[in-house]
């Protein structure tokens, strides 16, 4: 059989075709991948074929042949994402406010190209970006990246801090610019913040990671260690509300006994609960930093959640509650 112009590539383009056309569902005979190769312009007898179908099983790829009906048919089985992973991915970075639009289409792009062009079909039906409330800062997987190696790498960073205007245009919120050790970066309410220690201010602070620009990574080695230990940082986006902070207190919560589902959802299944002095209700003691996003989260639940205890943070609930009043006047 003549030799075509692309053979030194024809594992190159088997590998492509069995993983792009091929699946659980969907197999090719040898007849047919014959004829794939060729539109590469690759020649193949079946005796190579079979070498080079295992020489892919040896690189990793799962080739599996089996008899259906009158024929014999290929495929590739398992691979490095199933579908099911691959929509996971997709809904990801779909619903990921931090990641642009743009970047959004191009992540989704890749993704796809990793699944059979059947399975690609499926993930194309669940892509719908456009429209959807994202960062517009294109710089930001940049940004992640350098803060996880200053993070490795045990050095401080330096960067502006962006803030929206009422003309809807970013500017600095201060002249100078930040100066701060990274410890984590951490997912809140489908947003990134860089939780960090400022040693100016001597405590914990947090950006918002979209918000970040021009960073560099100082050779000056961090400070603030014993401020993070490894039971805060687990909980630090529990205790600040939308991750806004505030005064950390113990705070005794009522709830209806039915709103157990959404209490345990927001401050995780170690909590104690026990019952409540009325009946029907049960109440928890919680670290939280009391904000006005606290106050806002109890007033969202309505009158099956109150806060009971202690009798400073009621009073303040009080008044924010008349504040609200007010402002309706």
């Amino acid at each position: 059989m003549p030799k075509g112009k692309q053979q030194k590539l024809k594992l190159y383009y088997l590998s492509r075709i069995m993983t792009e056309k091929t699946d659980d569902e969907h197999g090719l005979s040898m007849k047919e991948i014959q004829m794939r190769l060729k539109e590469y312009g690759c020649t193949a007898d079946r005796k190579s074929l079979y070498d080079d179908l295992e020489a892919l099983r040896v690189l990793g790829i799962d080739i599996i042949g089996e008899q259906i009906g009158g024929g014999y048919f290929y495929h590739v089985g398992s691979k490095q994402f199933d579908i099911a992973e691959l929509k996971l991915l997709v809904d990801a970075v779909q619903s990921s406010k931090f990641i642009t639009e743009k970047k959004s289409s191009e992540l989704i792009r890749k993704l796809t190209s990793m699944a059979s062009d059947y399975e690609a079909a499926q993930l194309k039906r669940q892509v719908v970006v456009q429209g959807r409330v994202k960062t517009m800062n294109e710089s930001v997987y940049y940004i992640v990246d350098d803060i996880h190696r200053a993070i490795s790498q045990n050095q401080q960073i330096m960067f502006e801090y962006m803030q929206w205007n009422l003309k809807k245009e970013l500017e600095k919120r201060r002249k100078d610019p930040y100066r701060v050790s990274p410890w984590a970066l951490i997912w809140d309410d489908e947003n990134y913040y860089l939780v960090a220690y400022s040693e100016p201010d001597d405590c914990i602070k947090h950006f918002r990671v979209d918000k970040m620009k021009n960073i560099t990574v100082l050779p000056e080695k961090r400070k603030g260690k014993e401020k993070f230990k490894d039971e805060e940082l687990a909980a630090y986006s529990t205790r600040n509300f939308g991750m806004y902070h505030g005064e950390e207190k113990d705070v005794r919560i009522a709830f209806k006994n039915e709103m157990v589902g959404v209490i345990i959802d927001r401050f995780g299944k170690n909590i104690t609960i026990h019952p409540s002095k009325q009946e029907g209700w049960s109440e928890t003691v919680v670290k939280v930093a009391v904000s006005r996003q606290f106050f806002g989260w109890i007033f969202a639940l309505g009158t099956d959640v109150t806060i009971a205890g202690p009798k400073n943070v009621v009073e303040m609930f009080k008044s924010e509650a008349e504040e609200r009043l007010k402002s309706l006047k």
